[in-house]
């Protein structure tokens, strides 16, 4: 098996599958179904979901939110979509622990490093909401962040796109991928992989980044099975 730990970052904005918003119930499932079929492999797994399906910090400073305020609300939103898929995946009888960066049992137990690898070792899936806690940073970072404590193999990143570009493949019809590519290219180049904060932590921390489409059911496990269906970006 290609990685024995890894740390999945979801977007949120996948959530919606078809509808547009909020959570697609048939979306979640279809994500719960192949995080299960990866930890029966015996893959420990670390989860972080983002929260654009329901509320982006950034965007809602934009509206005049105070920043602070609006980052805290895209906290609760990332709680909102680990509980969904704690739900979904309590419903395939995968065991899970919700982990949170907020206080705020009994929805979920404060996250630690420490709590995080017992359950990992137990077969429960770890999913890591409300970012870092702090304000200013995304759920990249926050994947950044986690991945490098639970000293995960990879962060696997499942996107709605099949790996990195040299342009956004949805704009540009003449944008290529790249098989693999170092972090300092994806810098110099300005691609869009991560925000630089967390781009920057995972090349000081040597955690490579797989990028790869998670939309199509089964590419979780082919990614594990060493498929190149994505790309890699490594030191």
């Amino acid at each position: 098996m290609r990685f024995k730990r890894i740390l999945l970052k979801l977007s949120g904005e996948s959530l919606m599958g078809e509808q547009g918003y909020g959570i697609d119930v048939k979306r979640l499932n279809e994500y719960a179904t192949q995080i299960k079929e990866v930890a029966d492999m015996g893959v420990q797994i670390g989860i972080v979901i983002g929260g654009g399906n329901i509320f982006r910090g950034l965007s809602g400073a934009g509206k005049g939110f105070d920043r602070v305020k609006g980052d805290q609300m895209g906290m609760c939103a990332t709680v909102i979509n680990s509980l969904a898929l704690s739900s979904a995946l309590d419903s395939v009888g995968q065991k899970n622990r919700v982990l949170t960066a907020i206080r705020m049992e009994p929805i979920g137990e404060f996250y630690s490093k420490w709590k995080a690898i017992e359950a990992m070792n137990r077969g429960e899936v770890a999913i890591f909401s409300a970012g870092t806690g702090s304000p200013y940073f995304t759920t990249d970072t926050g994947s950044s962040l986690r991945g490098i404590e639970i000293e995960a193999d990879v962060m696997l990143k499942g996107t709605r796109v099949d790996g990195v570009y040299t342009a956004d493949p949805e704009k540009d019809t003449t944008a290529t991928k790249f098989h693999d590519i170092t972090y300092e290219e994806v810098i110099s180049r300005g691609l869009k992989v991560m925000d630089i904060t967390a781009t920057a932590m995972c090349m000081q921390n040597n955690l490579p980044i797989y990028v790869f489409n998670m939309d199509i059911v089964g590419n979780l496990k082919r990614v594990l099975n060493g498929e190149e269906i994505g790309t890699l970006v490594h030191n």
